[in-house]
């Protein structure tokens, strides 16, 4: 096996929709009140974080999943490498992954299914989003 080529610029773009999906899916506009409140968070809590340290990793985190996601598309042949190639392949990933994985965690810390239908989806949609823009920049 090969080491694939990799284009920085699809992975960074890929990244920055995943993320911009995750600021406006966690805002009032969407989920954000509901969010905080499966979470028991109120504004203070909000402002009391580190925000920058915060978005930075979840950026690199989202950066890392993405990598992998490019990483899957390349065991298939270019010309098999389309949009549609890419979305299926991101929203497999997150939902039998992703949020399979994410269930775990929350049946143990005893979280709530809505709170886990909010993160989980985010992440099949975020890495379904990524996976089109992989597959159209391949």
């Amino acid at each position: 096996m090969t080491c694939p080529i990799i284009n920085i610029w699809s992975l960074l773009v890929a990244t920055v929709a995943f993320w911009a999906l995750g600021a406006l899916w966690y805002s009032p506009v969407l989920f954000g009140k509901r969010w905080q409140k499966e979470l028991g968070f109120n504004e203070e809590d909000l402002k009391k974080a580190n925000m920058a340290m915060i978005f930075g990793l979840s950026f690199v985190l989202m950066f890392i999943m993405v990598f992998g996601l490019n990483f899957m598309l390349t065991v298939h042949k270019p010309e098999d490498i389309t949009w549609l190639t890419g979305m299926y392949l991101g929203i497999f990933s997150g939902f039998f992954f992703g949020m399979c994985a994410m269930g775990i965690n929350y049946l143990y810390q005893r979280r709530s299914i809505v709170l886990w239908l909010i993160d989980g989806f985010y992440v099949i949609i975020g890495l379904g989003i990524a996976g089109i823009i992989l597959g159209i920049w391949k």
